[in-house]
Order: structure tokens, then C-alpha cells, then sequence
């Protein structure tokens, strides 16, 4: 079957990409470039994501909490715990080329001891008092980045309903 039967109005060929897999070092780099991410946890024994902003710095990742902390609040262990497991996933992708980066992060998150010192550094999204931060301790980092074929021009891919 045509893999683009089921997509009325897709293109008949996609552009040639590679996929490039990232070090742990320009995968940290590339995710310092953007402000904005997802965080995967557990809650209630399910899997939860939650959009968020952050900031990377000496290698973590620090994502704001706010007053009342919602979901994320559960995330703040006491701080002579290890901390509680998470992901953390950022990318910029092109919707009409399709290229672009992603990056995954995977550690343990913890309480900033100094919250109020990333507070006019973590841009917030809703007006709430920012009172706590979560630091996220990689583990693992792994990424990639979609890059066009130097040989041939990329041309933005139709999806379906464009």
C-alpha cells in the first residue's frame, strides 16, 4: 500500500533527511537555546506531561514551580532524598520541512535550595508567584537533529487538510 493513500494531499515523496544522533554536550547546548519544554512524571502511577519553562545550567535542567504547585509540587521531595524520576523534552522542528532537533533529558529532579535566585530568570507563563524550582540531574541525555540531504532542496512536505 501507498504509504500516502491514507493521507489524501501528503506529497509523494518526502524530502531526503538524515538523522543525526547528538552528543550529551551539544544536546545540552541546543537545549539552553530554548526556553520552553515538556516534563514527564508520574502521577498517580500514570505517566504525566506538563508543558513548562527552564534554563540549563552546569549541565541540570531547572524548571519553575509555582504557588500552590499543582501536579509538579509532588515532584519536591525532601531534600535528603535522591529525588523522583522524570524526563524532560524540548525540540524546535519546522512544520513545513520537518527539520529541526529534539532533545531528551533523564534524571532525577530535586528542590532548587534558592528558588528566589532563578525567579527573574525562569519567564513565567501565568501571573503566580514563582516559589519553588526543580533541579533536573541528567543521567541521561540523548538527542537528535533532522537535517536536510546537502544534495538535494527541501520543500515543505503537505500534510493533510493544508
Amino acid at each position: 500500500m501507498d504509504r500516502n493513500a491514507a493521507h489524501p494531499g501528503a506529497a509523494a515523496v518526502a524530502p531526503a533527511r538524515w538523522m543525526e544522533q547528538l552528543g550529551r554536550e551539544e544536546a545540552l547546548r541546543l537545549l539552553s537555546t530554548v526556553s520552553l519544554g515538556r516534563i514527564v512524571f508520574t502521577q498517580h502511577a500514570l505517566p504525566a506531561v506538563r508543558p513548562v519553562n527552564h534554563l540549563v545550567e552546569g549541565g541540570s535542567v531547572i524548571v519553575r514551580v509555582y504557588e500552590g504547585g499543582g501536579a509538579l509540587a509532588a515532584l519536591l521531595a525532601p531534600s535528603q532524598a535522591p529525588g523522583v524520576v522524570v524526563a524532560y523534552e524540548a525540540d524546535v522542528i519546522d512544520p513545513d520541512t520537518h527539520l529541526g532537533w529534539s532533545v531528551v533529558v533523564t534524571g532525577y529532579a530535586g528542590p532548587v535550595e534558592d528558588p528566589e535566585g532563578y525567579a527573574s530568570r525562569l519567564r513565567p507563563w501565568v501571573a503566580q508567584t514563582m516559589v519553588r524550582a526543580l533541579r533536573i540531574t541528567p543521567d541521561l541525555v540523548t538527542g537528535f537533529r533532522l537535517a536536510a540531504d546537502p544534495h538535494e532542496p527541501v520543500e515543505p512536505v503537505e500534510m493533510c487538510g493544508s
